[in-house]
């Protein structure tokens, strides 16, 4: 009688399955992909974030790789897991030994890998456009991604686990739409109206931007903006591990 892999092995063997699964996924490469392509040229041809920073390019480049993490970890993994819940794929998967806590760490394995590759992409493409960003704080960079990448794919698997696929098909989508347009990550919370501002400021698309610019811009730590962030993903860790339903 054979036993089972190693969690880790069978962690890292259904990242792989996941991100394979999301990279082929036509509606997850344009959300990957495409829209933060396109929303880096925009932002480079046009004046919104004038008077930001030192150009649009250095600006712009923060603003788009934190709409990256919001794009993957968020909306496409929120939108993969609840078809996986409604099609039982959830309620399978955890009866087999990768089990509940196998499934999670293997969805998140997943994110990091496709966010890996956004960096590649859309960071290489930024360098092309005259990106120049300062290398001191790749480090701060680097743990305000991951924390980023935290709290959106918790907030993400706690909308699928509560909602119907598609009310989280909707509500995914709307709140994409609703902060890069006005949730500080593009353009930062400064830039908005000064009633909505403090409100903007604790949203974790709001910290995300402000962490990536203060490190990209500034080669600083951004300490609120971790908090915040950490605030974030304890919380919707806490409720989704409460109120998520396998099926």
């Amino acid at each position: 009688m054979t036993s089972a892999a190693p969690l880790a092995r069978r962690v890292l063997r259904h990242g792989g399955y996941e991100a394979a699964a999301m990279l082929r996924n036509g509606e997850q490469l344009v959300l990957a992909v495409a829209l933060p392509l396109l929303a880096l040229a925009g932002l480079v041809a046009t004046p919104l974030l004038d008077g930001f920073g030192p150009s649009r390019i250095d600006t712009a480049a923060p603003g788009v790789l934190a709409l990256c993490v919001m794009s993957t970890a968020f909306t496409g993994q929120g939108i993969a897991t609840g078809f996986d819940r409604r099609y039982g794929v959830l309620r399978f998967l955890s009866t087999t030994p990768l089990g509940r806590s196998g499934l999670v760490f293997g969805k998140a394995a997943a994110v990091a890998v496709v966010l890996a590759l956004q960096v590649v992409l859309i960071g290489g493409a930024a360098v092309l456009m005259g990106w120049r960003p300062d290398l001191a704080g790749l480090p701060w960079a680097v743990l305000t991604f991951a924390l980023g990448a935290a709290a959106f794919t918790a907030l993400g698997l706690l909308v699928a686990g509560t909602l119907r696929p598609e009310a989280t098909l909707a509500v995914t989508n709307l709140l994409w739409i609703v902060l890069a347009a006005a949730g500080g990550i593009i353009l930062p919370a400064t830039g908005l109206p000064a009633a909505v501002e403090p409100f903007v400021r604790i949203l974790p698309s709001s910290a995300l931007g402000d962490g990536l610019r203060a490190a990209f811009l500034e080669g600083s730590f951004h300490p609120l903006s971790c908090l915040i962030l950490l605030g974030w993903a304890a919380a919707a860790s806490a409720a989704a591990v409460r109120w998520f339903r396998w099926s």
